[in-house]
C-alpha cells in the first residue's frame, strides 16, 4: 500500500476538499453572480489554491509540485513582459568591433563562453551583424590540425540578427525566433540606438527560471556586510534584495528604479563621481566607490547613526 493512502488520508484529503469548496463559495458570494473569470485568471487562482501544499507525482494522478505550480504562474505572465523588460542591458552586452582581427575574435568567445556574439561598426549603436561559434570551428579546426592560416576577412562569417523594437511583446519575440531560427535579438530604443540584446535562453529563463550550464560562473555575489554597520554592495543589485537583505526602507522608492545603482543616481540628480556619499531619507548613507562619468559599479552602504544619548 502506497503511504498516505491508508483511512486517515482520505479523511484530511476530504476535509482539505471541502475546506477549498467552502472558500470558493464565499469567493464567488462576494464577487457576484455576474463576475467572470478569464481562463487566465481561474487557472491562477486554482494555483493560489494549492499554495504551499508540497505536492507529489506518486500514482497518474500525482499533484503539481510547487517547481511545475510557480512555472505555470510564470507562464501566465510571461506575455506581461516587454522586449526591455528581458534584455540583458547595454552596460553588459560583450561585443566585438567588426575591426577585430580574427584571432581577436576567437579571444573573444574563448574569454567569456558565449555561442553567439553581436558585431558592431563604429559604436554599440551600429550593430552589423553577429558570429556564431559554430561558424567559426571549421576555420579554428584547420588552424589548429593543419595551419591554416587565420583569415584576414572573417565578415563573411557574419548573420543577421533579430531587430526588435523595447515595446515589442516577450512572446511576439520569441515567436519571431522561432520563426526566423535566430536566437539572438537586438533591443532597439526610440532613438534606434542599441538598449540590450535577447538571447532564447533569456526567454525560457523567464519560465523555467535560471538556467546554468557548464561554461556559467559560479552565482555573484552582490552584497556583503563589512562590518555591523556598513555593507559593500555591487550598483547592478537589485532594490528588493537590498530590502530583504539590509533595510527594507531602502527598497522603498516613488521613481522608477530598481537597481541601488540607479537609486544613487536620482539621489543625486547625475551619475555622482567616485567618494560622492548621497543622503536617504531613512538615514542610510549611500558612497559612491566605483564607476565612472557614465554608469556606477559600486557602492558601500552606512548604517543610519544612533542619536546620541543626552548628556545627563
Amino acid at each position: 500500500m502506497a503511504e498516505g493512502n491508508g483511512s486517515g488520508g482520505e479523511s484530511r484529503s476530504g476535509e482539505g476538499d471541502s475546506n477549498r469548496a467552502l472558500w470558493r463559495a464565499i469567493k464567488a458570494f462576494f464577487k457576484g453572480p455576474d463576475h467572470d473569470l478569464s481562463l487566465r485568471a481561474q487557472i491562477e487562482e486554482a494555483i493560489e489554491e494549492h499554495e504551499g501544499e508540497p505536492g507529489n507525482h506518486d500514482g497518474p494522478d500525482g499533484d503539481l509540485v510547487p517547481i511545475e505550480r510557480q512555472m505555470l504562474k510564470n507562464l501566465l505572465h510571461f506575455s506581461d513582459n516587454d522586449a526591455d523588460d528581458i534584455a540583458i542591458p547595454r552596460g553588459e552586452i560583450v561585443a566585438v568591433p567588426a575591426a577585430a582581427t580574427f584571432e581577436e575574435l576567437v579571444a573573444a568567445f574563448a574569454e567569456h563562453g558565449h555561442s553567439r556574439m553581436p558585431v558592431y561598426g563604429d559604436s554599440l549603436d551600429e550593430v552589423v551583424g553577429m558570429v556564431h561559434i559554430k561558424d567559426m570551428f571549421p576555420i579554428v579546426a584547420g588552424m589548429a590540425l593543419s595551419g591554416t592560416p587565420a583569415p584576414k576577412d572573417w565578415t563573411s562569417l557574419m548573420r543577421q540578427p533579430l531587430f526588435v523594437p523595447q515595446a515589442r511583446g516577450a512572446l511576439d519575440v520569441l515567436a519571431d525566433m522561432r520563426a526566423s531560427r535566430i536566437h539572438l535579438a537586438v533591443v532597439i530604443d526610440e532613438y534606434s540606438g542599441t538598449d540590450g540584446i535577447i538571447t532564447i535562453e533569456d526567454l525560457v529563463e523567464e519560465i523555467v527560471g535560471e538556467i546554468e550550464d557548464e561554461h556559467d560562473d559560479a552565482p555573484e555575489v552582490l552584497i556583503h556586510q563589512l562590518d555591523p554597520h556598513t555593507w559593500d554592495a555591487d550598483a547592478r543589485i537589485e532594490l528588493d534584495d537590498v530590502g530583504e537583505t539590509v533595510d527594507p526602507r531602502l527598497a522603498i522608492v516613488d521613481e522608477d528604479v530598481d537597481t541601488l545603482g540607479g537609486l544613487a543616481v536620482v539621489l543625486a540628480g547625475e551619475v555622482p563621481p567616485i567618494g560622492r556619499v548621497l543622503e536617504h531619507e531613512s538615514g542610510w548613507r549611500i558612497e559612491v566607490t566605483g564607476g565612472d562619468e557614465r554608469r556606477l559599479t559600486r557602492l558601500r552602504l552606512h548604517a543610519p547613526q544612533a542619536p546620541a544619548e543626552d548628556e545627563e
